[in-house]
C-alpha cells in the first residue's frame, strides 16, 4: 500500500466528532445502568441482610438480658387475669420496648420495638417504630406501630398471610402480651384515624357518625407499606388484647407450635 492509499483508507475508517460523541454517551449509559442495577441489589437485597443481621444480634442480646424462656425447660405459661402491668413511665426516644412476635410468620420470628418512628434511625435498623403518643403495650388505648414491608429487613413482608384471629406477642422483660387479630385495612397515608386511641370509633366519625369517647379498649396496630416498592397506600393492621403471660411462669400458649405442645404432652 503506497503511503497515498494508506492516508485515504485512514480518513475513510475514522469516526466522526458525531460518532465520538454517541460513543461515549453510550459508555456513560452503560455505567449508569451498571450503577443503578447495584443501587437496586443493595436496596433490595442486602439491606435486608444488614438489618436482619443486626435484628439477630440485639434479639439475642435481649433475651439474655431478659432471660431466656423456653417451652422444654418452663411449660406453657398460664393466663393472668386482669389489666396486665403498668410501664413505670415514659420511655426515651430509641428505647427499646421489647419484642414484637407474630407466630405466623414462624415461630422463632422476632423483632425490636423501639421508641419512635424515625426512618434512618429506627425503621431502617429492622425494627417495629411506636408512634410517640399512642399507648404503651398493654395500656388502654392504642398501641400504634410502624415496620418496613420491603428493605432493610422487611418484617412485614408477609402481611397478606395473617388472617383474624391470629395472635401478635409483645415480649418484654417480665411479661407477654397477647394480642388476637380483630381487622385489617388498606388505607391512603393521610387517614391517621388508623393510630388514633380507638381508630374504630375514629373511623366512624371520620365518615360522619357517632363521636369519640375516651378509650376504653387495649389495642395495637401495625402499619406498613402498600404495594411493595410502591409504597402510595398503607396495610394496616389492628389486633386487640387477649391476655397476658409471667415471663418467669414460661411461654405463652401463642407461642408455642400445637405440635411441640403436643409432643409435651405426649411425655407427661
Amino acid at each position: 500500500m503506497t503511503p497515498a492509499e494508506h492516508t485515504a483508507t485512514t480518513a475513510r475508517t475514522k469516526p466522526s466528532l458525531f460518532n465520538r460523541i454517541i460513543g461515549v454517551l453510550g459508555e456513560l449509559l452503560i455505567t449508569a445502568g451498571i450503577v443503578i442495577a447495584l443501587f437496586i441489589v443493595w436496596q433490595i437485597w442486602w439491606t435486608d441482610i444488614e438489618a436482619n443481621r443486626a435484628q439477630a444480634n440485639e434479639i439475642e442480646q435481649l433475651q439474655q438480658e431478659y432471660g431466656v424462656v423456653t417451652v422444654e425447660d418452663s411449660g406453657i405459661a398460664p393466663r393472668q387475669e386482669g389489666p396486665p402491668p403498668e410501664w413505670s413511665g415514659e420511655p426515651a426516644y430509641g428505647d427499646t420496648l421489647g419484642i414484637m412476635r407474630i407466630p405466623a410468620f414462624g415461630y422463632d420470628y422476632g423483632y425490636t420495638i423501639r421508641n419512635g418512628t424515625n426512618m434512618t434511625e429506627i425503621l431502617n435498623t429492622g425494627a417495629f417504630g411506636r408512634y410517640e403518643d399512642t399507648a404503651l403495650p398493654g395500656e388502654v388505648g392504642n398501641f400504634a406501630t410502624a415496620a418496613h414491608r420491603q428493605t432493610y429487613g422487611a418484617p412485614m413482608i408477609d402481611v397478606p398471610d395473617l388472617e383474624e384471629g391470629d395472635a401478635i406477642v409483645v415480649e418484654t422483660s417480665d411479661v407477654y402480651l397477647v394480642y388476637s387479630i380483630v381487622s385489617d385495612q388498606i388505607v391512603l397515608p393521610t387517614e391517621v384515624w388508623t393510630i388514633a386511641p380507638d381508630p374504630f370509633q375514629a373511623y366512624e366519625q371520620s365518615q360522619g357518625r357517632g363521636e369519640l369517647t375516651e378509650p376504653t379498649r387495649r389495642l395495637l396496630t401495625i402499619t406498613t407499606c402498600h404495594p411493595p416498592f410502591v409504597s402510595n397506600e398503607r396495610w394496616v393492621v389492628h389486633a386487640e388484647f387477649d391476655y397476658w403471660t409471667k415471663r418467669e411462669d414460661g411461654l405463652p400458649e401463642a407461642l408455642v407450635d400445637p405440635e411441640t405442645a403436643d409432643a409435651l404432652e405426649g411425655g407427661n
